[in-house]
């Protein structure tokens, strides 16, 4: 579930037909290595496919849907893996401190933690044996990995998975975020619907049958 980002959108007048596709190719830029003294830590290019995929690449995000942040962090995960001494959630703090908190989330749970958007990560960072977790870690470990049930996807007609949402309203074929918003008379159009579902749809003009969008 890699997504191509975009600096701005048009209005997806060519949704209905691109919605039939194959899904979108995941870019990111590359950077240098976020843990320079690290040799085993995942690059900061690394974490922005997976921000990417889980945000659109935006570190600040906060769409109200329990996961905060551009690696879409839930405030137990954040704060049982050390996020709070940086800020109470995850889209309040930097980049770089997200990035912090995410390797240690690697180093425990593997890429799965991110089971769709976690597969570009080839490295796994603080491979060194580790002492017995602690309760709270072993409580985290529990919340990381029942997240692929909290968070459903839908395979695409390229048998791709993509985010499935948790919103009001079911994407049938045909449909376009104009569409929607015109039927259901979202305030501020296919733009507001956009913005709306941000976890969930990273580009405008493709949406998917069986995607639950929000409607407000």
């Amino acid at each position: 579930m890699l997504f191509s980002g975009k600096g701005t959108h048009r209005s997806p007048s060519k949704a209905t037909r691109i919605a039939a596709l194959a899904g979108v190719t995941g870019v990111a830029i590359a950077a240098p290595l976020f843990a320079a003294g690290n040799a085993s830590a995942a690059t900061a290019a690394e974490w922005d496919v997976v921000a990417q995929c889980e945000s659109g690449g935006n570190w600040a995000i906060n769409t109200g849907n329990g996961y905060y942040g551009g690696v879409q962090f839930s405030a137990s995960t954040w704060a049982a893996y050390g996020g709070t001494q940086y800020a109470s959630q995850a889209n309040l703090a930097t980049k770089a401190q997200q990035i912090t908190i995410a390797e240690k989330v690697l180093a425990s749970q593997g890429k799965g933690a991110w089971p769709v958007c976690g597969k570009g990560l080839s490295r796994t960072p603080y491979a060194a044996a580790a002492p017995a977790p602690s309760t709270a870690t072993r409580a985290a470990e529990t919340q990381t990995a029942s997240r692929s049930a909290e968070r459903p996807t839908v395979t695409t007609p390229a048998g791709q998975k993509v985010a499935k949402g948790d919103g009001e309203y079911k994407v049938v074929k045909g449909d376009t975020l104009s569409s929607i918003a015109q039927k259901h008379q979202v305030k501020g159009g296919w733009q507001a619907l956009f913005k709306l579902n941000k976890g969930v749809v990273a580009n405008a003009d493709v949406i998917y049958p069986g995607q639950q969008l929000h409607l407000k």
